[in-house]
C-alpha cells in the first residue's frame, strides 16, 4: 500500500514508518518538527541526539531498509497539505501528527492554545485531504485511552449500547478526559465521526494506553534509528521515565498514592496495531476503535517492576511518594476491554523483567547526558 504517516519523525512515528517500509510498503513521512522544538524551548532535550527526518531516512535506506520519503512542512498549512496528500494516490493515512503531552498542555495559556489549535487543525486538515484526494484511503488516527478517564464501569471498546426509557441505542462510550491533551482526543474522535457519517469515510481509531520502550527489530541494525527517548516529565511516559531515574539515582517519581491504573504496551506492540488495522481495514462509513494496550498496571507495581530489575544490574532504586501535582483519582476502579487487536492476530510483548533490563542496560550507556533537574517539574492541573 501507499501509506501517509502524519509526524513520521516521532517516538511512534518514526518506527512505525520504519516497520511499514520494511513489510514492503510505500511510505511517505511527514513532521515539521514541532515535537522537537517544544522540548529545546522547554529545555528538556532527550537522552540521546538524533538526526533530523531527511537524514533518517537516508541513513535507514543506507542500512538496508526500502525507502521512505521524507517531506518537512507545517500540516496546519492548507497550500502544504495539498502538496503532500498530491504526493501519491494515497490507500491510508496515518496521524500521528499532534502535541503528544498532557503535562505540556497543562503548563500555560501558550501550551494550552497550542495543543488545541494544533491538534484539532491537523486532524481537520488530515480529514479534508482525504476527501479531496483520497476519498476511499483508510483513516488510522492515534487516540489515547485517557479518553475514556477512570469511570466507576466497565470501559467498553468504543462504543455502548444504552438503554433508556424502553428504547436502545449505540453510542461513542462516554468520555471524560483528564487533561486537556487528552480533550483534544476527544475532539478529534468527535471530528471524525461525524465526517465518517457525512462522508463514509473509512476510519479506525486505535485508543493507546501509556507505550514504553526502545528497541524494534528495524532500529537494533544501527543506533541513530532509535525512536526519541525522552524522560522529562512533560514528554517522557511513565515507563522510560522510572527506567533513567533509576539509572540517575533519582527516586522514582510516584504521585500520590500511587494507585493510578492505566493500560501499558510495548513499543514493538504500537507498531503491530497499526500493521493489523491496516492489513485489515475498516469500511466505508465505519469509526470502527481499538483499545489500543496489552495489560494493566498500577504506578506503584510500575515502580516496583523497575526496583526489582535494577536490582539485577547493580542499582539501589529508591521509591519516592510526592503530593500529585495532577488532579486525577489515585485510587479507582479500572476494568477496559481489548479483544479486538488481539482477534485480528496481535501477538503481545509482556512487560517482562529481561525488557526492563535491557532498558536500563542501554540507558545506563548514556548516563552522562542526563540532567537531573529535567526529570521533574512539578506541572500542576489546577
Amino acid at each position: 500500500m501507499k501509506i501517509l504517516i502524519l509526524g513520521g519523525d516521532g517516538y511512534l512515528g518514526w518506527p512505525t514508518a520504519m516497520n511499514l517500509a520494511q513489510h514492503g510498503h510505500e511510505v511517505v513521512a511527514v513532521d515539521n518538527y514541532l515535537r522537537r522544538d517544544m522540548a529545546r524551548n522547554e529545555d528538556i532535550e532527550p537522552l540521546y541526539d538524533l538526526p533530523n527526518l531527511t537524514e533518517r531516512c537516508r541513513i535507514w535506506e543506507e542500512t538496508g531498509g526500502k525507502p521512505i520519503t521524507p517531506m518537512i512542512g507545517n500540516l496546519r498549512d492548507w497550500t502544504f497539505v495539498e502538496k503532500v496528500f498530491q504526493a501519491a494516490s494515497f490507500d491510508a493515512v496515518i496521524h500521528y501528527a499532534e502535541q503528544p503531552s498532557a503535562p505540556y498542555s497543562m503548563l500555560n495559556r501558550q501550551a494550552a492554545m497550542l495543543t488545541i489549535s494544533n491538534n484539532l487543525e491537523v486532524t481537520a486538515n488530515c480529514i479534508f485531504g482525504v476527501r479531496e484526494f483520497c476519498p476511499d484511503a483508510h483513516v488510522i488516527k492515534l487516540g489515547t485511552m485517557g479518553e475514556y478517564g477512570t469511570p466507576d464501569i466497565d470501559i467498553e471498546e468504543g462504543w455502548i449500547t444504552i438503554d433508556h426509557n424502553g428504547r436502545s441505542d449505540k453510542f461513542l462510550y462516554p468520555r471524560q478526559a483528564g487533561s486537556l491533551y487528552h480533550t483534544t482526543k476527544v475532539m478529534d474522535t468527535d471530528l471524525l465521526w461525524y465526517y465518517v457519517r457525512m462522508w463514509d469515510l473509512r476510519v479506525t481509531d486505535l485508543m493507546q494506553g501509556p507505550v514504553y520502550g526502545i528497541f524494534t527489530d528495524e532500529n537494533r541494525r544501527d543506533e541513530r534509528l532509535l525512536p526519541h527517548f525522552a524522560y522529562d516529565e512533560l514528554f517522557g511516559t511513565v515507563v522510560n521515565r522510572f527506567i533513567t531515574q533509576a539509572v540517575a539515582s533519582y527516586p522514582l517519581t510516584v504521585y500520590g498514592k500511587g494507585g493510578q491504573t492505566r493500560g501499558y504496551l510495548d513499543l514493538r506492540d504500537t507498531l503491530q496495531c497499526v500493521r493489523l488495522s491496516l492489513e485489515s481495514p475498516a469500511d466505508k462509513g465505519e469509526l470502527r476503535i481499538f483499545n489500543q494496550f496489552v495489560e494493566t498496571f498500577s504506578v506503584n507495581e510500575l515502580a516496583d517492576r523497575v526496583q526489582q530489575a535494577g536490582k539485577r544490574v547493580g542499582l539501589d532504586v529508591k521509591i519516592e511518594n510526592l503530593e500529585n501535582p495532577r488532579k486525577e483519582k489515585e485510587e479507582h476502579y479500572y476494568n477496559p476491554k481489548h479483544t479486538g487487536l488481539l482477534e485480528l492476530g496481535l501477538k503481545p510483548h509482556y512487560m517482562s523483567e529481561d525488557m526492563l533490563v535491557e532498558m536500563l542496560e542501554k540507558v545506563k550507556k548514556h548516563a552522562g547526558n542526563i540532567d537531573k533537574h529535567k526529570i521533574f517539574r512539578n506541572t500542576k492541573w489546577a
